[in-house]
């Protein structure tokens, strides 16, 4: 019996979430041998046909092509997993959700014309089903490996929900905002990136998007309190999550 076919695609995106891929090393090596890695362009030039039983995406859709081809993508593919933060809330990129495009592309080209872009940079669930999203800005080497492993599996990944706060008590990390009165997206932000931030005594940027049923105005009346200005709140939502509903939303209460 053959073994499943995996493609890795690139949309607009840093590649981030592909080099955490490779960075598995002597696990993607034992996977490896569990399925043919039919597409995976960040890694090898050798390309073999769909259809493809797993389809890892990267990236955001931010261009006319990119919406025929997210579709020709999904068309092909048994299972469709977008990975990373611009696939699954817009990226960085999204900040261009909040601004006038046009007047971008008119003052960074000298010949905008020639320039085919979307007005929005959007998650790839906003064009095809998606049958899972993975989290993260990168994503977690181990939860990637995990949904893998799951997915091969026929079973459900164990991804959290819960906050970034579960993280930092498990490692027993005081709290910043706290403790140190430090602005911090953690107590809505999905947990995964293993503590980072707070454990070197930084807020938590919200790297892993919105977790399960945010309480995001609560949260900003404690910004605020620790002296945040409107515009700092809007700001702090509107990042490397910028289009993930939850962010979204809040940021805008505060323009």
């Amino acid at each position: 019996m053959a073994n499943p076919k995996l493609a890795v695609w690139k949309f607009s995106s840093c590649d981030g979430c592909q080099l955490t891929l490779l960075d598995c090393e002597d696990e993607l090596l034992e996977i490896a041998g569990k399925l043919d890695i039919a597409q995976f362009l960040e890694a090898s030039s050798a390309v073999t046909e769909g259809p493809y039983d797993i389809s890892l995406v990267e990236g955001s859709i931010t261009t006319p092509h990119d919406v025929k081809r997210i579709k020709e993508v999904r068309a092909q593919s048994r299972v469709l997993i977008s990975i990373g933060a611009c696939a699954t809330a817009g990226g960085i990129q999204a900040l261009r959700n909040f601004a006038d495009v046009a007047a971008f592309a008119n003052r960074v080209y000298a010949r905008p014309e020639y320039i085919d872009t979307l007005a929005t940079s959007t998650p790839i669930s906003a064009h095809v089903a998606v049958d899972f999203e993975l989290r993260g800005c990168p994503v977690s080497k181990h939860q990637l490996l995990e949904l893998i492993t799951a997915t091969l599996a026929a079973r459900k990944p164990h991804v959290p929900t819960t906050s970034q706060c579960t993280e930092c008590k498990a490692a027993g990390t005081v709290c910043v905002m706290v403790a140190q009165g430090i602005p911090c997206l953690g107590p809505v932000t999905q947990a995964g990136c293993g503590n980072l931030c707070p454990s070197h005594g930084r807020g938590c940027y919200g790297c892993f998007g919105p977790k399960l049923n945010p309480n995001a105005p609560a949260l900003s009346l404690q910004l605020a309190d620790l002296g945040l200005t409107p515009p700092q709140l809007r700001d702090l939502y509107h990042s490397y999550n910028a289009a993930a509903p939850a962010f979204d939303t809040e940021g805008r209460t505060h323009d």
